[in-house]
């Protein structure tokens, strides 16, 4: 068998990207994935500009619209009384970053790649378990739970949450959260799509709770995700996020969000953890990408952008680094990469932290939040810019944080001011 340049692990969504990416870039790419076929499990995914932007450079952007929906808006209602907090008008939001705001089923995306990565003439590998990494003289090695070795000049990790690789780098394990989605899907004609705008992207936030909904696939199906606190997992118990836990903690919420958890899937359900944010993401000639590098909490539904970002800003520092011949400076491109991703991907792990803490507040908190949100100027996009923007290549592209609001602030006897609240300043 022939040595590949590039050696990707893991077929999801970061792993699908990179390997597009690099092989546009005029790499030689196997990716090995360790199931027997090619697939992805979930329901709906958001993508905002700074994803449809790169998308759109792999020419992807039109196959993505026709499969997905391109909302209007995006509103945030307090899930107790249903009253309409702050929303975002996904028209203006695309007129000011030059993209779309776009929501899709995860499986539509990740055939999208799957087709991409076949057209460009990634050789895709399945039933291929990675069970060792180890750099080479040249390069780098993995091994398969098989015995049989594959190496590379590089080697990318895209192997998950639970990433084997990461262990090379740092000894720490998954956080979780003590949260936990239901998933499901609605068909178009039943009366409960019928009662819902598509053209939204609606959260509810409620203690310790919320509830998100949005069309998909041109409005044939409505997503729907309801997400809660444990008291199982707080407790250390084992049998955690089970459907009683569900329904307990949405008894306080209004009408509306009661009447959609019959819908969701109850037989099966995602615990949320993330991992403490790590600068550290290259070992030799193994680096890591997306979810074992940065596997965020879902609050700004970045996870998945982030991962195709990693793959973009690779791919162009390859192309910045490639000699006349073809041959890669691949210590020179990774430099490059580990210099600006870590630090982008530690914001948006730490703010979607602090995102999720806001959601869920309750008593005098929750007013506070819910004042602050309410006098929000609906073109305040302070909380955006750094995050929808193009994607930088460089430390110095990276756009500066937005500035954090306190609670404390919101008088709760009078309108707020216009700003973006937080719980707490993000880490």
């Amino acid at each position: 068998m022939s040595h590949p340049e590039v050696i990707v692990v893991g077929g999801g969504l970061g792993g699908l990207g990179v390997a597009h990416a690099l092989t546009r870039q005029g790499q030689a790419v196997r990716l090995l994935e360790r199931a027997p076929a090619f697939g992805e499990v979930g329901a709906g995914i958001q993508l905002a500009p700074n994803c449809t932007r790169i998308l759109d450079d792999y020419g992807l952007l039109e196959e993505a619209r026709a499969l997905g929906v391109v909302p209007d808006a995006m509103v945030m209602r307090d899930a107790v009384d249903g009253t309409e907090l702050t929303r975002i008008d996904l028209r203006d939001l695309e007129r000011r970053y030059g993209y779309p705001y776009l929501v899709i089923h995860r499986s539509d995306l990740h055939g999208l790649l799957l087709r991409a990565c076949e057209r460009a003439g990634v050789e895709l590998v399945t039933d291929a378990q990675v069970t060792g990494y180890r750099n080479t003289g040249g390069g780098a090695r993995v091994t398969l739970a098989s015995g049989e070795t594959h190496e590379a000049a590089m080697v990318i990790a895209a192997d998950g949450l639970h990433s084997l690789a990461r262990k090379l780098l740092v000894d720490d394990e998954p956080v979780s959260s003590a949260y936990v989605a239901y998933r499901g899907t609605v068909p178009a004609g039943l009366p409960r799509v019928r009662s819902v705008d598509l053209g939204e992207v609606a959260v509810y936030v409620g203690p310790g709770c919320h509830f998100v909904h949005y069309g998909l696939r041109g409005g044939e199906l409505l997503n729907q995700v309801a997400v809660f606190e444990s008291p199982k997992a707080l407790a250390g118990e084992e049998d955690w996020g089970t459907p009683d836990e569900l329904d307990a903690a949405f008894a306080r919420t209004c009408d509306f969000v009661q009447d959609g958890l019959p819908f969701l899937w109850r037989d099966k359900w995602w615990r949320m953890f993330d991992r403490d944010p790590v600068m550290n993401w290259v070992h030799g000639r193994i680096a890591l990408l997306g979810d074992s590098a940065h596997p965020p909490l879902q609050y700004i539904a970045q996870g998945a952008i982030m991962a195709l970002e990693d793959g973009w800003v690779l791919g162009e520092h390859v192309a910045r680094n490639r000699a006349g011949s073809g041959a890669v400076d691949w210590d020179a491109a990774l430099a490059a990469y580990e210099a600006v991703r870590p630090e982008h991907c530690r914001r948006v792990v730490t703010t979607s932290r602090t995102w999720g803490e806001l959601w869920h507040l309750d008593g005098v908190a929750r007013e506070q939040r819910n004042v602050l949100l309410r006098a929000r100027d609906t073109r305040d996009y302070a909380f955006t810019d750094w995050l929808y923007g193009p994607t930088a290549l460089t430390p110095d592209q990276e756009p500066p944080m937005f500035t954090p609001v306190p609670l404390s602030s919101a008088r709760l006897d009078e309108p707020g001011p216009a700003v973006t609240p937080t719980a707490g300043r993000p880490r």
